[in-house]
């Protein structure tokens, strides 16, 4: 791995109990993830983008919701989520074509929506604050993942096939895109959700 990608791997230490709990728990999502997956890494991301296509969603919601009772401007917020809801969203369209899915797969993909989906909505109630906390060490994981997908690719354990349409159509890649390409794309919009998510919760921590 190279010190680029050293510096892209970055980590917001927990500060306060409510942090350390969303650490633990993203690391638990981790380490069953490895578990299943091991080194599949596109079929990783299809279950990974179900996740993580619900918090802006559930956040924009909120915010929306928030906004009309309290009379007051969302400061843009309302847009973004739902803008990254809809980004993840394309990940999965991507990695859905890119992975073929089992009957399994696809059977866990609808388990897991409906189980986070009610967490999630629960814990935005009970702290928004931790909950974009949550979104952004979920964030740094996927980074991390990304990456290590990079890698199989480029010592040639994974095949650099041609990048589907959908994600030549949605990042505007060169027609002649492969798969390293959509995986950096993809990664790149990780680490902006990981850095936002995490500004969203410092700035509930001063509220």
């Amino acid at each position: 791995m190279d010190s680029l990608e050293n510096n892209l791997i970055t980590h917001r230490p927990p500060s306060c109990i409510a942090d350390y709990i969303a650490y633990g728990f993203v690391k638990s999502l981790r380490f069953f993830a490895d578990l299943f997956f091991a080194k599949r890494y596109g079929n990783r991301a299809v279950v990974l983008e179900t996740v993580a296509g619900v918090p802006g969603m559930v956040g924009g919601m909120f915010q929306h919701l928030k906004s009309l009772r309290s009379c007051k401007d969302d400061q843009g917020w309302i847009k973004e989520l739902l803008d990254e809801a809809e980004n993840e969203r394309m990940h999965l369209m991507t990695f859905i074509q890119i992975a073929q899915p089992n009957w399994f797969e696809r059977f866990l993909i609808i388990f897991v929506q409906v189980w986070f989906f009610a967490a999630y909505f629960i814990l935005y109630i009970v702290s928004s604050k931790t909950a974009h906390r949550i979104v952004g060490y979920l964030e740094e994981e996927a980074v991390i993942s990304y990456t290590q997908y990079l890698k199989e690719i480029d010592d040639k354990r994974i095949e650099n096939v041609a990048a589907p349409e959908v994600a030549i159509t949605y990042w505007k890649l060169p027609k002649n895109a492969c798969l390293r390409e959509v995986v950096l794309a993809a990664r790149d919009d990780e680490i902006h959700h990981r850095d936002r998510n995490h500004s969203f919760a410092d700035e509930l921590s001063k509220k």
